[in-house]
């Protein structure tokens, strides 16, 4: 990217977190698993920022909006628990990442809080057979950046 290209998808995410609270990136490279995460969450709404690893580009947007929609008038999000209605397609949990765990990933974040406290969450989901990343036969490339614990 150009640095004018830079400064244009900085200025359009500033604008959406302005407009819906938040705003969700997808990186997809090619050579490494694609994945989306918010920016704003924490800031507009108090709850922490959602990553996601390796889920096409929109059922992630879409999990982010819901993500959102549901936990936002919430004082606290439940971590380490299945939930079963983030999505009518498969229950997902939901497990606290470190931040120094991110520092490759969520770019739009960081610049974003500027050193300010924030936090992030990652949304862990089944595989394509229905298993967990901790359940024997799981195959699927979710990179999982936090400690999952079934």
């Amino acid at each position: 990217m150009t640095d004018e290209q830079i400064k244009q998808y900085h200025k359009q995410v500033d604008e959406n977190i302005v407009k819906y609270g938040y705003h969700s990136t997808f990186v997809f490279t090619g050579n490494t698993p694609s994945f989306c995460y918010s920016t704003g969450i924490y800031k507009s709404f108090g709850i922490p920022e959602l990553f996601i690893s390796s889920l096409p580009q929109n059922l992630s947007h879409e999990l982010i909006q819901n993500y959102v929609h549901k936990f936002k008038n919430m004082d606290k999000v439940p971590l380490d628990i299945k939930i079963d209605d983030l999505t009518d397609r498969f229950p997902v949990y939901l497990i606290e990442v470190p931040i120094d765990k991110l520092t490759d990933y969520v770019l739009s974040s960081i610049r974003f809080y500027e050193g300010k406290n924030y936090k992030y969450i990652q949304l862990i989901y089944l595989d394509t057979n229905g298993y967990f990343p901790n359940n024997k036969g799981y195959n699927y490339d979710q990179v999982i950046l936090g400690q999952f614990e079934q």
